[in-house]
């Protein structure tokens, strides 16, 4: 039995939504955030070094990391679905698409959430002021813009096919999820950019995604 062992509110969701959409049976054991620094609990570690989430245990295989574990959960029990056939140009773009969700997407969306953070965070009163001068600085000049080329990047590509890697809906879609995800939460994401909105809109009125909210309770990115 497949065990994704899924932390609340973060990417081991969309690990849940693939194997729903595969059809593969899994258990979910839960972890949830500290709720003061919103990390996870020290009981991962038990499970991968690392302490985070997600981590997928599958007989003697425990594998971290969502590309990888994606990649290994649709190589392995998708029977050729939902990932195009190697050596084709939808399977190049298959390709990018997995790794660009975290390679290249999620970093500043990761740096606004940090900052944000700091802004916001406790501190001496004469320490403020300066704090938020170097966090202004800092959204305005480079993680802003950041998220912003990004997110043209993204609505341009659509506008290209159906789905990410080309017309039919793959794992790559399911990889993209997150970052759109966190961006129309916390990232800027609106109505501006009707492609990546109605790419939301899609995978959320499919089953398995709903089902695979189910499973995995709370989704704040949602909100």
């Amino acid at each position: 039995m497949i065990v994704v062992h899924h932390l609340n509110n973060s990417r081991s969701q969309r690990v849940l939504w693939l194997l729903e959409e595969l059809g593969v049976p899994y258990e979910v054991k839960r972890y949830e955030r500290d709720v003061a620094t919103l990390l996870a609990p020290a009981s991962l570690r038990a499970v991968h070094p690392l302490g985070k989430s997600p981590v997928v245990t599958d007989g003697g295989l425990t594998l971290a990391e969502s590309g990888a574990i994606i990649e290994y959960l649709a190589g392995r029990y998708g029977d050729g679905r939902l990932v195009p056939a190697p050596g084709t140009p939808t399977r190049h773009r298959y390709t990018y698409w997995m790794h660009y969700a975290e390679g290249s997407a999620m970093p500043p969306l990761l740096l606004k959430l940090v900052f944000s953070r700091v802004e916001s965070a406790p501190m001496p009163f004469f320490v403020k002021p300066i704090a938020r001068a170097i966090v202004g600085r800092a959204m305005t000049s480079f993680i802003d813009p950041q998220i912003k080329l990004h997110l043209d990047f993204m609505e341009s590509e659509l506008g290209k096919s159906t789905w990410f890697a080309g017309d039919d809906f793959t794992a790559a879609d399911v990889q993209m999820s997150f970052p759109l995800e966190a961006a129309a939460s916390r990232g800027g994401l609106d109505a501006s950019r009707p492609r990546l909105m109605g790419f939301l809109d899609s995978i959320h009125t499919r089953p398995a995604y709903k089902k695979a909210l189910e499973r995995g309770g709370p989704y704040e990115l949602l909100r």
